[in-house]
């Protein structure tokens, strides 16, 4: 008679899954696969515009148990990750091409599992995703600045006001849209795009800060409605991410006319493994995947504990 696994162990389905993994450099066929789950997929969408695309990576690996979409890019604000798709098939996806050693993170919430094997994310990673459109609007009054390259030094400097590092660039600023309130000539309150398109009409929010000594004044409400309020002009939709523990927050963006859509993973992450890992993989599957036209990854399934749904 077999033995029964002991509670707490590993049982392990030996099935396994093949994938084929290949490079995308084609946006149509990109946003064919993003569009369908736009309201999440915002930021990739943004990353096909001219002078964004070039700096990206796309990925797609494909196989029995489904597809995955993986972009690696490098404009903006620095590197970030995006995927899309079946766990399974990410997976397979992410054993050849991992990125950079430092990124942020902006997957579902069923990537969790994988994308925890691959790199180190913070345990408050699940942010809220809301949206708000040219109908459901509710503009704060009151006055905020749109803000310049000329005002860099002050952004940086209010960025740095609770510790953290910041070193945003004249174009980072120019090439986006920034709102800032002041008080006696002080930049108290910022918030900003992270990318918005036009062509897909759509834009993503974020970068919201206002300096400790002047919350509750509603400033960050004010600098939210301000970018929103522009980047409604050319795109239908804007979506932003809040932790949900924030709870001033999302009331505040709530009273704009963000609503809550779905959850996600969202976060700075440090890849856990060196990169010769993934070289000598891809090296590997590149050979075994020649007659498929890409790179064939074999997936094992993932262990799970005796008694796990």
């Amino acid at each position: 008679m077999a033995e029964r696994p002991v509670a707490g162990q590993p049982a392990v389905d030996r099935a396994s899954t093949e994938y084929v993994v290949r490079d995308l450099r084609d946006p149509d066929e990109i946003r064919a696969m993003l569009a369908p789950h736009r309201t999440f997929s915002a930021y990739a969408l943004g990353q096909l515009q001219p002078g964004l695309f070039e700096k990206t990576e796309w990925h797609v690996a494909r196989g029995a148990a489904g597809e995955a979409l993986l972009l690696h890019s490098k404009g903006g604000l620095g590197n970030a990750l995006f995927s899309l798709g079946a766990p399974g098939a990410l997976e397979a996806a992410l054993q050849l091409h991992p990125g950079p050693k430092h990124t942020f993170l902006s997957c579902q919430t069923s990537h969790k599992d994988v994308v925890s094997d691959y790199f180190g994310i913070p345990r408050n990673s699940t942010m809220v995703r809301l949206r708000v459109d040219r109908e459901t609007f509710q503009p704060e009054p009151g006055n905020a600045t749109r803000l310049s390259g000329r005002d860099v030094f002050r952004v940086n400097n209010l960025y740095r006001a609770d510790g953290t590092a910041a070193f945003y660039t004249a174009d980072n600023i120019n090439q986006a849209t920034y709102y800032g309130v002041f008080a006696d000539e002080r930049l108290v309150a910022v918030a900003g795009t992270h990318v918005v398109s036009p062509v897909d009409e759509i834009a993503v929010v974020g970068n919201v800060f206002t300096h400790p000594f002047y919350r509750g004044q509603g400033f960050g409400r004010l600098v939210t409605s301000a970018v929103t309020q522009e980047v409604l002009k050319t795109c239908r939709e804007a979506v932003l991410s809040v932790d949900p523990a924030n709870v001033a927050a999302v009331r505040a963006y709530g009273r704009l006319g963000y609503q809550e859509v779905m959850r996600l993973i969202e976060g700075p992450a440090a890849r856990r493994e060196a990169g010769t890992g993934a070289f000598v993989r891809r090296q590997v599957a590149a050979i075994r995947g020649r007659r498929y036209g890409g790179e064939l990854v074999t997936v094992q399934p993932r262990t799970r504990k005796e008694g796990d749904s």
